[in-house]
């Protein structure tokens, strides 16, 4: 309740009769005497307060009102003279039919001297239920808003302190004293749009796009995460939330936080790392293939640069005073970065390089320098000029232990505004490449095996004679597929009685075993060709399939074709006329190209493969004639067969292609029958070729 003095002289008498007050839309009560004689109410009093009785004193005709002490004013007004106001005064009213009711009232007293009369008390009523009701109102939902501000607040500030607010277009009108600590900006730079520079720049970019987007979209809310800049420089991994403040549908403004999330960032990447490069490396069937794969899994996350270098087969490290070679087998490099990446290649590596310490030391090398000033110890012979270019920094060059042995060194740079490569992804990048570490054993476990079998069957490979009136090429070429060794070989000598012998085979499969029966078969072959040269060639192999029965009942499935070319003129092998006398065992059909370009296949002899025929069944044999100039080829299955395409239709391609070469050096003729099945094909190719000159 609040009183207020009024001004002096309100009390002089005016000279108008009370029942001008009849009409007035307050209440007015008069009162008159020191007993406060009740002596005038108006219709609008009534109304408010009931009908009272005229001709008592108030307390008694007021006598239900229990907030006596308004009254005591009266006392006050009518002894001083100066009159009081009293503010949205709750009364309770008792009314005549029972019902009891709070209402507000505001009241004016002032002292008046009727006409004839003492002086007197006037009182002017009117009634503020309505309006202190509705302040009421507004007060309770104003406390209830300031009570759930403050737990948000609360709230935000046992999850963040990094809370600003956002304007409907997205801008940044409201921040936090926490929010400039964290990033070290003050409220001029970050207020508007300029809060987004405090993210990493290469997050910049989606960052502002994905906002933007939400702002004008207004989803029910709205994440991102990204890189925040912390005051000392450092990035952090963050959790941008955002949601709007909506009234009657139209977005208010945009309550945002941000939440460390680092840590968990850096466990889920890790998690998902791991699982790749076990999963990339575990699907590739080569060491090559394998490590190639481990470089896609580093390259971007964890280095601008990848490229992976296979080592010496022996466990032995290299000498320390002795250089030693590396065959680079994987190169990757983030988008954006300059064209030209050296390609897969063997390089020389002094003992003084990082690479030779890291080799050396079995320890992983840290390597820091001015950005695009690589020095030459640092980086691979081959990257150099590439990293140079790329403005390269820094790196790291990881030993890769397999089975005890360091097999092959990763090396990781980084480029341009990049950071360096941090002591948490320096120990992620060897847990990379140590999960892959089975699958990798595996390769190259498989890799050593496939160099022996290789390196063993172009042993066998021998060059062709060099004769005065015949000229023999070879060609062989291993499957594109690094971790196939195929059976093909072939073969050509001459025999004791002046004769030349050519020889075409194929060992079904692709491993070890299959080039070690390869190897097998064409010594066999070989000796019994010496031993029993006037023999029919369907008679050697004859003996060959008995043979090699024997000595392996589980011999894989071998083709071959044995030919013997013998001048029939009077000078033996001076000079031709040639002959030819062959035969076939399951394998494709030998080419005979003349020199005017007609080429057709000799389908005589042809006889079961070898394996599948009893001991000592008869093979037969063919004759044909040689033309002076023609061009004789046999060649393995890998030259004609192409994935998804029927056979014929690969020896009708062959026949055609060797025609349109018939003219040709038997050289070039060979060397583009290569080149023209490699480019599609996918099995070993080898191919043997002999033309007598013309006279």
């Amino acid at each position: 309740m609040s009183v207020f003095p009024m001004f002096p002289g309100a009390g002089e008498p005016s000279g108008l009769p009370l029942e001008v007050f009849d009409p007035a839309p307050v209440g007015v009560l008069v009162c008159q005497g020191e007993q406060h004689v009740l002596t005038y109410m108006n219709d609008a009093y009534r109304a408010a307060f009931g009908d009272r009785p005229l001709g008592v004193p108030v307390r008694q005709a007021f006598s239900d009102l229990s907030e006596q002490d308004y009254l005591d004013l009266l006392d006050q007004v009518l002894r001083d003279g100066n009159p009081v106001q009293v503010s949205a005064a709750p009364v309770t009213v008792r009314y005549a039919h029972g019902r009891v009711q709070q209402r507000y009232f505001s009241f004016s007293m002032s002292r008046i001297a009727p006409a004839g009369d003492g002086p007197g008390v006037l009182v002017v009523a009117a009634e503020v239920t309505g309006e202190v009701a509705a302040e009421q109102r507004a007060k309770t939902l104003a406390e209830e808003r300031r009570r759930a501000l403050l737990r948000y607040r609360s709230l935000v500030a046992t999850i963040t302190e990094k809370v600003w607010v956002a304007d409907p277009g997205g801008r940044l009108v409201e921040g936090s004293a926490a929010w400039e600590r964290v990033t070290g900006r003050p409220w001029e730079e970050i207020r508007g749009a300029g809060w987004l520079d405090t993210a990493h720049p290469d997050d910049r970019a989606s960052l502002a796009e994905a906002w933007y987007r939400a702002v004008g979209g207004t989803p029910d809310w709205f994440e991102h995460v990204y890189r925040l800049r912390h005051a000392d420089g450092t990035y952090r991994h963050c959790l941008l939330r955002a949601v709007p403040v909506r009234d009657d549908g139209s977005v208010l403004e945009w309550v945002a936080a941000c939440v460390d999330v680092e840590e968990q960032w850096r466990r889920d990447r890790r998690g998902e790392l791991l699982a790749r490069a076990a999963a990339s490396v575990a699907e590739s069937g080569s060491a090559p293939g394998a490590f190639a794969a481990l470089s896609r899994v580093v390259v971007p996350d964890l280095a601008d640069e990848c490229g992976i270098y296979l080592v010496s087969d022996s466990p032995e490290p290299p000498p320390l005073d002795a250089p030693f070679v590396v065959d680079r087998v994987a190169a990757t490099a983030r988008e954006g970065l300059p064209p030209g990446l050296p390609p897969h290649r063997k390089e020389r590596i002094d003992p003084g390089h990082a690479l030779a310490r890291a080799v050396r030391d079995r320890r992983a090398v840290r390597v820091s320098f001015p950005p695009g000033g690589v020095p030459a110890d640092v980086a691979p012979p081959g990257s150099l000029p590439w990293l140079a270019r790329s403005g390269a920094h820094s790196g790291v060059i990881l030993p890769v232990l397999v089975d005890g042995a360091v097999a092959a060194v990763v090396t990781a740079f980084v480029c341009g505004d990049r950071e360096p490569i941090g002591p948490v992804d320096r120990a992620l990048l060897r847990e990379v490449v140590e999960q892959a570490h089975d699958a990798l054993s595996q390769a190259l476990r498989l890799q050593r095996t496939q160099r022996v079998a290789l390196a063993m069957q172009r042993s066998l490979l021998t060059e062709p004679p060099d004769l005065p009136h015949l000229r023999i090429a070879a060609r062989y070429l291993p499957s594109p597929s690094a971790d196939e060794v195929g059976g093909d070989w072939y073969d050509s000598f001459r025999l004791p009685d002046g004769s030349v012998l050519l020889i075409i085979g194929d060992v079904v499969g692709h491993d070890l075993r299959a080039a070690v029966a390869m190897g097998r078969m064409r010594n066999m072959l070989r000796a019994l060709a010496a031993d029993h040269g006037g023999r029919p060639p369907g008679d050697v192999v004859r003996r060959l399939d008995a043979a090699a029965q024997a000595l392996d009942p589980a011999m894989g499935t071998t083709t071959c074709v044995v030919a013997r070319v013998e001048s029939t003129g009077k000078d033996g092998d001076a000079g031709g006329p040639w002959r030819l006398v062959y035969t076939v065992a399951g394998h494709p059909p030998p080419l005979l190209v003349a020199e005017d370009g007609e080429a057709r296949f000799l389908e005589g002899a042809r006889e079961a493969l070898l394996g599948v025929l009893p001991p000592g069944v008869h093979r037969g044999s063919a004759t044909e004639d040689l033309p002076a100039g023609g061009t004789l080829l046999l060649y393995t299955d890998g030259l004609v067969e192409r994935p998804g395409e029927s056979l014929d239709v690969g020896l009708e391609r062959l026949r055609r292609r060797a025609a349109a070469l018939a003219r040709e050096p038997v050289e070039v003729l060979c060397d583009e029958l290569v080149a023209s099945a490699a480019a599609a094909g996918r099995d070993d190719i080898a191919l043997i070729a002999l033309r007598p000159s013309a006279p």
